[in-house]
């Protein structure tokens, strides 16, 4: 099996997550299926949201904001196992992030390193 990141991307407000905490709480019980399902199967590495707050640093300096593109951000990750990349996009095509009109999930492999 290969492993995949799936980045949960959705809209970005000022200075906070653009879905207010009780639209968040009623989406809760959406994730925990979603990635119960995929736990059951025994492929979930691990999975985690994350806060809005951030820092970038790049060759121009250091940005006291996270990284926002076209005023969407990465609101969350999950790390897991699948037999191929089709696996991981039908998981994604189900994903809770889809409710939000500018929700999307970006799967990657992650690549084996070696030296």
């Amino acid at each position: 099996m290969k492993e995949y990141l799936l980045l949960f991307w959705n809209e970005s407000g000022e200075g906070k997550y653009q879905l207010d905490p009780e639209k968040m709480k009623t989406a809760m019980a959406a994730w925990q299926n979603w990635i119960g399902n995929i736990a059951m199967q025994g492929k979930l590495i691990s999975t985690k949201p994350i806060q809005w707050e951030g820092v970038t640093v790049g060759n121009a300096g250091v940005s006291n904001e996270p990284a926002i593109k076209e005023k969407q951000m990465v609101t969350g990750y999950m790390i897991c196992k699948a037999n191929d990349v089709e696996e991981v996009q039908a998981w994604a095509k189900n994903c809770p992030i889809l409710q939000s009109p500018a929700g999307f999930t970006e799967v990657r492999e992650v690549s084996p390193f070696e030296m």
